[in-house]
């Protein structure tokens, strides 16, 4: 159960990443970079209790988060420059990046902070 939901959000990603306009409603109105940060960071989370949960330390399942997150949008930015109206972007990447290293972090404290991590 520790890979299912890095797997599931991966997939979510994906399948929104191969729509030329996904979510229309929601992306007209909110910022795309909120919406990058808040995905990639719910996807760090998830590799941060993946790792942890497999025995790495939690310094180790915090790089090992980052850079599972930054290497998924990196492949995700290229995925998407293969669909109609959508294009790569380094902005975009960089985002996923911050928000994948902060989701990681922000699990990680909440571990700190409570017994049952």
């Amino acid at each position: 159960m520790l890979w299912l939901p890095p797997v599931a959000i991966m997939l979510v990603i994906f399948s929104l990443s191969s729509q030329s306009r996904p979510l229309p409603i929601l992306t007209e109105h909110v910022w795309d970079k909120l919406l990058h940060f808040i995905e990639y960071a719910a996807l760090g989370a998830a590799w941060y209790r993946a790792l942890r949960g497999e025995g790495l330390s939690a310094a180790s399942a915090l790089v090992a988060a980052a850079a599972a997150t930054a290497a998924f949008g990196v492949s995700d930015e290229w995925h998407q420059s293969f669909v109609p109206l959508r294009d790569a972007s380094i902005r975009d990447w960089m985002t996923d990046l911050m928000g994948g290293a902060t989701g990681a972090a922000f699990y990680g404290l909440r571990g700190r902070f409570c017994r049952d991590s």
